[in-house]
């Protein structure tokens, strides 16, 4: 916004809006790209390191070429979440002067950081699986690198587009719509209905929460900013900043505690996202390092050990009276893509359950295991964990509550040896997402702070809808959820706006609420066409 002047006056008008155009540093940019380099070597150097450990000999380069584009697409991915979602947690600082721009993007992107390496990992597996099982297993084939690359690539290309107009749209629902989309391809390329492609309770699971969040985050951002009002009465808390000046210390100590909380949440929540696409990407690539977690302690081992014998016992006496001849894996497997009991569901499991105990008994841990069989034992652990899974839930199965505890406890422990993150890969997705944050920010910020509302954002409204967001981020999080930062805090926002009778910016908000209807369809068709596209061309 230029400055003005005002009639009868030589000086102009001080602007409205905060400074977002500071000059940018050479060093900022030696110092960015010394980053990267450092990242980038750490990744390759974490590789080679745990391929050495396992004593792997090399015999061809080319799954590394592989591995090499995709993390560097996965990395992407994060690194554009980064400066699009993050933007909303800054914007409520810069423009309620709390903090200068470029000082808010750096410190957001810390606590990013932070709150990637401390995240749990329950959200990255709960995205892999709305995956078709079918792809999981064998995400080594060209059909899983298909897989990776379709929906890696429309996330980024849907996140870009709706970055460019100013739209704060999610990247939470731009990835599970691309994860949608690329089940239902493959459903229809082999002869199926493209419904059965996609694990709907799950898929209807993670909608509810990113389609009650940001009502959620709307309604209670109003109502905290009723209740500080009554609560308390001190004006400056609800006056928009003037000119330059920061807020009075206890009231910019607030913005600053609410951003620093939502940018940490962030960090935990949407960072998990890649993580997942990145676990895949490096089973399919490297199984003999990463198909199972090698650094389980003898504890576990042993949990392992006692929870399989309780499980066995309880599906062998379900699936008294039948006997399976050949492969078991077939029925379990069409088990998990159809959730249809049949009468080869629980002996087929029975014996896969049996194997799995034999194949890690036979060696003692998994650490000792040899490499041609980890990837096999891998499968057989995450095909078993994902039957339980849907067993447990469906009605067919009789199972009593005790029966339930006991599967669970032993899936619990296969998800030990499977379901893990390697400190680098946090690492290196908490890196992304923190330059991220520091790059392209401005567009969203503009947004969010001056073309929701009528009025100039002030303390109260920021503050409220920040914590809002944190608390509903925090909460979504610990139930392994993924939850739209965007759509919590522009919600959340809009909804201090309207309980302080400000009035909304309507095209804004329908703009942002197209974006929202828009972006789990669109990516669906962007994957759904890019993983035809991709089957094609990888063969």
């Amino acid at each position: 916004m230029t400055d003005i002047a005002l009639p009868g006056s030589i000086e102009p008008a001080r602007r409205r809006g905060p400074d977002l155009d500071r000059g940018f540093h050479p060093a900022s940019g030696i110092i960015f790209l010394g980053i990267v380099a450092a990242g980038l070597l750490f990744v390759a150097y974490s590789i080679y390191s745990d391929i050495e450990d396992t004593g792997t000999r090399v015999t061809t380069y080319l799954p590394f070429i592989m591995l090499l584009v995709a993390l560097l697409i996965a990395l992407a991915f994060e690194f554009v979440n980064g400066f699009h979602d993050t933007a909303n947690a800054v914007a409520t600082v810069i423009y309620t002067r709390s903090l200068p721009a470029h000082i808010a993007v750096v410190w957001s992107g810390m606590f990013n950081l932070l709150g990637v390496l401390l995240s749990s990992g329950a959200v990255a597996f709960g995205i892999v699986s709305l995956l078709p099982v079918e792809l999981i297993l064998q995400v080594g084939s060209n059909a899983g690198f298909a897989m990776v690359f379709a929906l890696l690539v429309a996330a980024i290309l849907w996140n870009l587009g709706t970055w460019w107009l100013g739209l704060p749209a999610s990247s939470s629902h731009t990835l599970i719509g691309s994860i949608i989309g690329v089940g239902i391809m493959n459903a229809l390329l082999r002869g199926r209905d493209g419904t059965s492609g996609v694990d709907w309770s799950k898929a209807t699971e993670i909608g509810y929460a990113l389609l009650l969040s940001p009502l959620f985050g709307f309604i209670l951002a109003a109502l905290l900013l009723l209740a500080l009002k009554f609560v308390v009465r001190n004006v400056a808390l609800y006056a928009e900043p003037k000119g330059d000046q920061p807020p009075p210390l206890w009231i910019r100590g607030i913005l600053v505690l609410t951003c620093t909380l939502v940018s940490f949440f962030h960090g935990s929540n949407d960072g998990q996202k890649g993580m997942g696409l990145i676990m895949l990407i490096l089973i399919g690539t490297v199984p003999t390092a990463y198909a199972l977690n090698r650094a389980l302690p003898p504890s576990q081992m042993e949990r392992f050990t006692i929870t399989s014998q309780i499980a066995s016992q309880v599906i062998e006496a379900k699936a008294a009276g039948h006997n399976i001849i050949g492969d078991p894996r077939p029925a379990v497997t069409a088990y998990v893509a159809h959730r249809s009991i049949n009468e080869g569901t629980f002996p087929s499991l029975a014996v896969l359950v049996r194997e799995i105990a034999n194949q890690v008994n036979q060696y003692g841990s998994i650490a000792r295991m040899p490499a041609e069989a980890v990837g096999n034992t891998r499968n057989d652990m995450y095909l078993v964990s994902e039957a339980i899974r849907f067993l447990m839930k469906d009605k067919e199965s009789d199972l009593s509550k005790a029966d339930v505890a006991k599967l669970n406890d032993y899936k619990s422990s296969l998800d030990a040896a499977t379901r893990f993150i390697p400190p680098w890969v946090k690492i290196a997705v908490a890196i992304a997402l923190g330059l991220g944050t520091m790059v392209g920010w401005k567009r969203i910020v503009v947004t969010v702070g001056e073309k929701i509302g009528k009025t100039h954002l002030t303390y109260a409204q920021g503050a409220c809808a920040e914590i809002t967001a944190a608390a509903t981020i925090a909460a979504a999080d610990g139930y392994g959820l993924p939850v739209s930062t965007t759509h919590v805090l522009s919600s959340g926002i809009a909804g201090t706006m309207a309980a302080n009778g400000s009035g909304l910016q309507l095209a804004t908000v329908r703009n942002i609420a197209l974006a929202w209807v828009l972006t789990l369809p669109a990516a669906m068709a962007i994957s759904a066409t890019l993983y035809w596209l991709f089957t094609r061309l990888i063969g």
